[in-house]
């Protein structure tokens, strides 16, 4: 009787402690989902003539999706610190920082005057919100990665690993429902003030997932390497010393994530309307359920590569994304509103895909010591390309002479580039995360 009650009081503090874990990591990816989503929307739809008037619509909108990507230059930059910080004083320390600094970026971005208010001013601070918002997610995914995996029992690391993606699919949905309920004020309401109540209202999520993290414990994979007392180099020293080769090649690999998944953030949904004719709420509503589709899918395939291993699963994926990547376009000439909703959630199913895989997969080919600032510059080298530099691009591409299908042959090659990557990472399914680089 005694032994039964033990074991059942085990089950039910197991039981506790991985949904403290999962609400840890899917809150803090919530929160930089959703940031971002509503961003990218509002960036292609309203900042062009909130922050830029003064531009023609073509450079506005360029410049405007430019402010999108100075986050992904300062991203590296917060891989670093973030990943020094959670290398060296933990994770969850750590967390509880990049939260409360993406939350403040994104209510300030919300309180920011037009142009027409302030001039010049405007844009500036919208930079500058940007900058330091990115320093904040350059530690964030890592960080929530690291957490959930080294939280994980052996045979179970996707299982944990979901757990971020439950926020981001969350965040998906959620940003674009907000944005459509938003916009029901009237389209001049949206342009002058509406977009801003999305903004402002992240900083709900934030309060929310900063108490849920106050209330976990550290990994006890870093808490064991703690204990142990080594002395080791800095992290980012000995990640680049020791794995350089690794950390390309991760990044390498992640690159279809960024430019699939930010393709369907910013400039389709903005082709939609211009292009292809749909109204701005139809588009909000597809992208909606894109989203959930990305988060399903990327929950699903973190979970069955326990069983079929990671390399397997996302390299397919990688493959069937060359050809995507050729079909998007032909397939977006379709005049059909679900036409446009099968392009965007094939779209973000492959990115779905390739995320909720590789977030397990890219922490299993680091040691302790410097994993969280390994696996967090080779995340923000594919957000630099990937997330940065196509929604910039893009425009640029589908405005030139070689049309609409040139951009769709660069979602192509990135794809056989990340599926070349992915081929030559170790395998890591069997492997503990509990391992050091001697």
């Amino acid at each position: 009787m005694v032994s039964g009650q033990a074991e059942a009081l085990e089950a039910t503090k197991r039981r506790g402690h991985t949904r403290r874990v999962a609400f840890a990591t899917a809150a803090g990816a919530m929160v930089e989902s959703y940031d971002f989503g509503i961003y990218g929307f509002a960036a292609a739809f309203v900042f062009p003539h909130t922050f830029f008037p003064s531009l023609g619509s073509s450079a506005a909108i360029v410049a405007s999706m430019a402010t999108l990507g100075v986050a992904f230059v300062t991203r590296p930059a917060g891989a670093i610190l973030f990943g020094y910080l959670g290398d060296r004083f933990g994770r969850k320390k750590t967390l509880i920082a990049t939260v409360l600094g993406m939350g403040f970026c994104t209510v300030a971005m919300g309180l920011v005057p037009s142009a027409q208010s302030i001039g010049i001013a405007a844009p500036i601070i919208v930079v500058g919100l940007r900058a330091f918002q990115g320093l904040a997610f350059g530690g964030e995914w890592a960080g929530a990665q690291l957490f959930a995996t080294e939280h994980a029992p052996p045979g179970r690391r996707g299982l944990y690993g979901m757990f971020p993606q439950v926020g981001n699919g969350l965040a998906n949905v959620l940003g674009p429902l907000t944005l459509l309920g938003v916009s029901s004020f009237g389209q001049s309401a949206f342009q002058e003030w509406a977009w801003r109540i999305p903004f402002l209202g992240s900083g709900i999520l934030v309060l929310v997932a900063f108490y849920i993290r106050l209330k976990v414990e550290e990994t006890p994979v870093f808490a064991k390497e703690q204990i142990g007392g080594k002395v080791t180099p800095p992290p980012l020293w000995g990640a680049m010393k020791r794995q350089p080769w690794t950390i390309m090649l991760s990044a390498g690999a992640l690159l279809i994530t960024f430019a699939f998944y930010f393709s369907v953030q910013t400039f389709i949904p903005h082709y939609g309307v211009e292009n292809l004719g749909f109204s701005q709420d139809e588009v909000l509503g597809v992208t909606a359920l894109a989203g959930l589709i990305y988060g399903a899918s990327a929950c699903v395939s973190a979970v069955i590569s326990d069983k079929y291993g990671r390399r397997p699963v996302v390299a397919v994926t990688q493959v069937f994304g060359v050809v995507w990547g050729l079909a998007l376009f032909p397939v977006l000439a379709v005049p059909s509103i679900g036409t446009f909703a099968v392009a965007l959630c094939a779209t973000t199913l492959v990115a779905g895909i390739t995320l909720g895989v590789l977030g397990v997969m890219i922490p299993e080919q680091f040691p302790t010591q410097y994993r969280y600032t390994a696996v967090g510059v080779s995340y923000q080298l594919a957000a630099v390309v990937g997330g940065g530099i196509i929604p910039i691009v893009a425009p640029v591409l589908t405005a030139s002479s070689y049309g609409p299908m040139a951009f769709g042959v660069v979602l192509a090659v990135i794809a056989a580039i990340a599926a070349l990557c992915t081929l030559a990472l170790k395998e890591g399914r069997n492997k503990s995360m509990d391992w050091s680089m001697d």
